[in-house]
């Protein structure tokens, strides 16, 4: 079946079976790859986008769903990287693996576009539904404040790298 989309400004008819999750439109007919399978079932966060504004896990959204709004994957969030997220993700050096980024940065970027100067609660709450494999949490939040300009909550890279093991918790 036809359904007409508008992904990162861009109308386009896809032509695929109404049960199609929106993940599969867009990395396999729309070749657009920065959306990440992860989990499959929506517990993982890596292949989120926003639809309509709001962010959505691509994998569990029918592309019945996906046409009533516009779509937004991590290609349309800036078409040369400059986005204030993308630029302080790697500023603050957050990706180790990189595989949950792009999902990490979408759900970031919606937080931000409703809670301009979000306390770490905020970030925290609005983060939850994204793992992180690698563990990269707190430079997650130290970059999405950072790309906040909320410079009162984001510490220096510097203190967060000059982690130090006690003594008594070294092994030989």
């Amino acid at each position: 079946m036809a359904y007409k989309l508008t992904v990162n400004g861009r109308t386009t008819d896809v032509d695929v079976p109404s049960d199609t999750p929106l993940l599969w439109v867009l990395r396999d007919v729309l070749h657009l790859t920065g959306t990440k399978y992860g989990c499959g079932i929506g517990q993982c966060g890596a292949c989120t986008v926003h639809l309509g504004g709001e962010a959505v896990r691509s994998c569990l959204t029918p592309i019945t769903a996906a046409a009533a709004g516009p779509i937004t994957t991590i290609e349309g969030l800036s078409p040369d990287g400059t986005h204030p997220l993308q630029k302080a993700w790697q500023e603050v050096d957050v990706p180790q693996c990189g595989y949950c980024q792009t999902g990490q940065i979408m759900s970031a970027a919606a937080l931000l576009s409703k809670t301009p100067k979000p306390t770490d609660a905020q970030i925290d709450e609005a983060m939850s539904g994204n793992l992180c494999r690698c563990g990269t949490y707190v430079r997650i939040r130290q970059a999405v404040h950072q790309a906040a300009g909320n410079t009162k909550n984001s510490p220096q890279r510097a203190e967060l790298v000059n982690f130090t093991v006690p003594k008594s918790e070294r092994s030989l």
